[in-house]
């Protein structure tokens, strides 16, 4: 049987974490890419549920995102600003936009 070359772009965090899952079970990520495309065929289709996710994950990702947005304002310097502060921040930028 002929062979193809499929060529994707993913994340380099995925790809990472998703070889490090497959070299645990004795799998390269070739060879599991593989496994979901024969899969696919065999189920005439996506080889696992599809579902929304539930709000438990929604909340989590939002406290996760929260602590991004925490870490990142301690970084610049500007997690204990007033709304004052932040008002002249905010009106500072915008003239010198115009």
């Amino acid at each position: 049987m002929a062979s193809e070359l499929i060529q994707l772009r993913v994340d380099d965090t995925l790809k990472q974490e998703a070889a490090d899952i497959y070299s645990q079970l004795g799998l390269d990520l070739p060879t599991a890419i593989r496994m979901f495309l024969t899969r696919s065929v065999q189920v005439r289709g996506i080889p696992f549920s599809m579902t929304l996710p539930s709000e438990d994950y929604k909340a989590l990702t939002a406290v996760e995102a929260a602590k991004r947005i925490s870490k990142k304002a301690q970084e610049n310097g500007t997690a204990n600003m007033t709304m004052d502060e932040i008002d002249a921040e905010i009106a500072a930028y915008r003239s010198k936009r115009t």
